[in-house]
């Protein structure tokens, strides 16, 4: 099996990527947030500090593409080329609605005829090897039957299903019957995606498709970081690991970020999921959520270290993102 991290826009950067690679269960692959595309093949700032070699040493590194413009796709992708990556990743997956509204991400999915003629385009003129995020559709399901005929025209790299509708969001369940019945029409390596948030969750999709030997997580390793180690190892690291994981990222933050509401921020974004590997954390996520200061947030995080223990699993976790 080899184990992908998903991005996920305003978490998994290079800084979190970093220091996740340094402490944790090392992954296969690293798929930064999507990168949009424009007429004017500009890259921004933060776009290009995802990119950029120096920021992803050691890692295997994926840059994700955003879409529905095959000459801008193509402009990106060379772009990317020249900065050493020799693989790219098409976002057909993202739900927001302020993407879909663009008919980019999961919102191209419904627009089948423009997505054919969209990805021959690419494909046809490709120097890199270019693998597909996907939902289901956009509706329906049911409408993941003709994508399988479009995506199966092409040389997918692989083909990463979460296997969900737009409108979904990330609520509900995976629909893992359409997904079973499409599976062995698929001709390129498919990469499962969705709701691993514990090993018994891994294990039932193991289970269940024992041919799938790709498996993306997201959410799940950003509430537990420690989840692959658990899969592979069946064993959990100690309070210490988890406080040298988040000390790094801060300490990072805090060097390339201007501003204390700006690193509160991202740090903020990471407790949301985090939290859940600690017991009894309703009180301090409150805590942290009102934090306005550094100096405050210090004594908050040295309390959370010193004085709680390690939940014994991340159940509470799948709640959360299930009331998103």
């Amino acid at each position: 099996m080899k184990y992908y991290l998903a991005p996920l826009e305003g978490v998994t950067n290079y800084i979190y990527r970093n220091a996740y690679h340094t402490h944790f269960e090392k992954l296969d692959k690293y798929y930064t947030p999507f990168i949009s595309t424009n007429q004017h093949n500009s890259f921004s700032t933060k776009d290009l500090k995802e990119i950029l070699p120096e920021n992803n040493k050691g890692l295997y590194t994926v840059p994700q593409i955003l879409s529905n413009n095959s000459v801008d796709f193509i402009k990106a992708a060379n772009t990317i080329s020249s900065y050493g990556y020799n693989e790219i990743n098409l976002n057909l997956g993202c739900p927001s609605n302020t993407v879909v509204a663009k008919n980019k991400g999961s919102g191209f999915l419904y627009h089948t005829e423009a997505l054919d003629r969209f990805l021959d385009e690419i494909y046809s003129q490709a120097t890199m090897k270019i693998s597909i995020k996907t939902r289901l559709g956009k509706y329906s399901a049911d409408e993941f039957y003709e994508l399988v005929k479009i995506y199966s025209k092409y040389p997918l790299e692989e083909l990463i299903i979460h296997p969900r509708i737009q409108k979904d969001m990330y609520r509900n369940v995976p629909n893992l019957e359409v997904f079973s019945q499409t599976l062995a029409s698929i001709k390129c390596p498919v990469c499962y995606n969705g709701d691993i948030f514990t090993t018994d969750d891994y294990q039932s999709i193991t289970d269940k498709f024992p041919t799938v030997d790709l498996m993306m997580l997201g959410r799940g390793i950003i509430g537990n970081p420690a989840l692959i180690g658990q899969i592979k190892n069946e064993s959990m690291p100690d309070i210490a690991t988890f406080r040298s994981f988040h000390d790094t990222l801060y300490q990072n933050y805090k060097e390339v970020m201007h501003g204390e509401k700006n690193i509160l921020y991202k740090m903020k974004s990471l407790w949301f999921y985090m939290i859940h590997i600690f017991s009894d954390n309703k009180k301090v996520i409150k805590s942290i959520k009102k934090c306005e200061r550094l100096s405050d947030y210090d004594l908050i995080i040295e309390k959370l270290f010193s004085e709680h223990e390690l939940a014994k699993n991340t159940r509470g976790y799948r709640v959360v993102v299930e009331n998103l």
